[in-house]
């Protein structure tokens, strides 16, 4: 099936990007969580449309990526979060909860579709996760959970 993207999705494609995927995979995932929209010879008219906006949002060369990395792996993140008694969280930490939390730390303002989790996080202490700033770039952020 071929769908044009209108968020970045790893592995995939950036925003604006036209790629043929698998039946399944558009029509269950990417379409479902607004990742991507079918193609059609209208949505043609969008695709720029997209780009546009892309282009003002992303960071435009590897030297400002590389500005941003310096400064997110310089700022300590704690978020605090309820929990049970055995450390467990009441849910998981989102990559929302975790670009606010950056914020909220006077860290740069980070989208939180450029936050990568390996695993949901689900238990209290530190925990490591990726921010993608440029096709080349990603910065390693720790983060501390602690109880709220």
């Amino acid at each position: 099936m071929k769908i044009i993207l209108t968020h970045e999705v790893s592995g995939l494609g950036a925003a604006g990007d036209v790629v043929d995927v698998k039946d399944g995979y558009a029509r269950n995932y990417l379409i479902p969580r607004k990742f991507a929209i079918r193609w059609t010879k209208g949505g043609e008219k969008d695709v720029e449309q997209i780009r546009r906006a892309r282009k003002i949002h992303e960071i435009q060369t590897i030297e400002q990526a590389n500005q941003v990395k310096a400064q997110l792996e310089g700022v300590k993140v704690r978020l605090a979060v309820r929990s049970g008694d055995a450390g467990r969280l009441f849910g998981s930490v989102t990559p929302a909860d975790i670009a606010s939390a950056i914020k909220a730390s006077g860290g740069p303002e980070v989208d939180k579709r450029r936050i990568e989790l390996g695993a949901p996080i689900k238990t209290l202490g530190s925990h490591e996760t990726s921010v993608r700033l440029h096709p080349e770039v990603a910065a390693k952020v720790s983060i501390e959970v602690v109880a709220a």
